[in-house]
C-alpha cells in the first residue's frame, strides 16, 4: 500500500510471483477497501493488515536528515487512484521533520479487532479464498483476539524494530503466539531475519515462514537485482548447511529441540 510502484504495476513486473498486498486501515475505510479490491483484482493472493501502525515510532534518523517528504518524483503511487480521503492533505506537508509523522495522518487511530472482522467480511464478498494474516502481532492475547476476528493467520513483527522502543524482539514473542493460536494457524515472522540461522531459530521455535526485510533492501541498494538474487542464495545456503549441522534432513525436522531458549 505504501509503495512507490503502484499495485498493477508490481503484478505487471512479477506476473508468475505469488502476490500479497500489505494493508493499513486509513481514515477512510472506503479508500482501505478500493486498495483491496484493487489488489485482488490485480491477481494478489493474500492479505497482510498491519494492526501495529495506527501511529509510527518516532524516526528520529529521518528527522536528523530531514527526511520529511519523499523526494520528487517518487510518491505513495497506490493514492493516485485510490486518493486516501481523510488526512490526504497533510501526509506530503513536511509539517514534521520526519516523513513518517506527516504520512501517519492517514491512519485510523481508533481501529479495534472489528476492524479485522471487517476486513475479513470484505473479502469473503470478493473472493473467500483469500487468506487474511493480522501483521505487528506480540502477544498470545492479540494472536488469539485476531484469530477469533476473522484472521487466518498471525505475523509476529515489530516493524523492523522501528515501532515501540525497548519491546521484545519477535523471537522472543514467538513461542507464547503459537501457543496462543489453533493448532495448524499459520504463524509468519518477521523482524530481525538476517542470516539462515535465524530461520531455523523461528521455524524451531514454531514459525511457518519468516519475511526478509532490511536485508533486501541493502542488497537492492549495493547490487540492484543481482544483489537480491545474490541475498537469497546467501541465506538459502546458510539454511541448508545450519540444517545439516542440527541433524535436519527436511524444515519438518526442525524441532523445538533444536534450539535451547533462555
Amino acid at each position: 500500500q505504501r509503495a512507490t510502484v503502484c499495485i498493477e504495476d508490481v503484478a505487471a513486473a512479477a506476473p508468475a510471483t505469488i502476490r500479497w498486498f500489505q494493508s493499513y486501515l486509513l481514515k477512510d475505510r472506503a479508500a482501505t477497501l478500493d486498495l483491496v479490491r484493487r489488489a485482488v483484482a490485480a491477481g494478489y493472493r493474500g492479505v497482510f493488515l498491519t494492526v501495529d501502525s495506527v501511529r509510527f515510532g518516532f524516526r528520529e534518523v529521518d528527522a536528523r536528515n530531514n527526511f520529511c517528504a519523499l523526494p520528487p518524483p517518487l510518491t505513495l503511487a497506490n493514492y493516485v487512484a485510490t486518493p486516501p480521503g481523510i488526512g490526504a492533505a497533510a501526509w506530503e506537508a513536511r509539517e514534521h521533520k520526519a516523513w513518517d509523522q506527516n504520512s501517519e495522518a492517514l491512519f485510523d487511530t481508533a481501529a479495534s479487532w472489528d476492524s479485522v472482522a471487517w476486513l475479513r467480511t470484505e473479502l469473503d464478498r470478493l473472493d473467500p479464498s483469500i487468506p487474511l494474516v493480522v501483521k505487528g502481532i506480540m502477544t498470545g492475547e492479540d494472536a488469539a483476539s485476531a484469530v477469533d476476528h476473522g484472521a487466518d493467520g498471525v505475523y509476529v513483527s515489530t516493524h523492523g524494530g522501528r515501532q515501540l522502543d525497548e519491546t521484545l524482539g519477535a523471537l522472543d514473542a514467538l513461542p507464547e503466539v503459537v501457543a496462543a493460536v489453533p493448532a495448524g494457524t499459520p504463524v509468519l515472522l518477521d523482524s530481525g531475519v538476517r542470516r539462515g540461522t535465524d530461520v531455523v531459530k523461528a521455524i524451531a521455535l514454531g514459525a511457518t515462514a519468516v519475511g526478509v526485510g532490511k536485508p533486501l533492501f541493502f542488497s537492492l541498494a549495493v547490487g540492484g537485482e543481482r544483489g537480491v538474487d545474490k541475498l537469497f542464495e546467501i541465506l538459502a545456503e546458510e539454511l541448508r548447511v545450519a540444517m545439516a549441522l542440527t541433524g535436519c534432513a527436511s524444515l519438518a525436522d526442525i524441532t523445538g529441540d533444536v534450539v535451547c531458549a533462555r
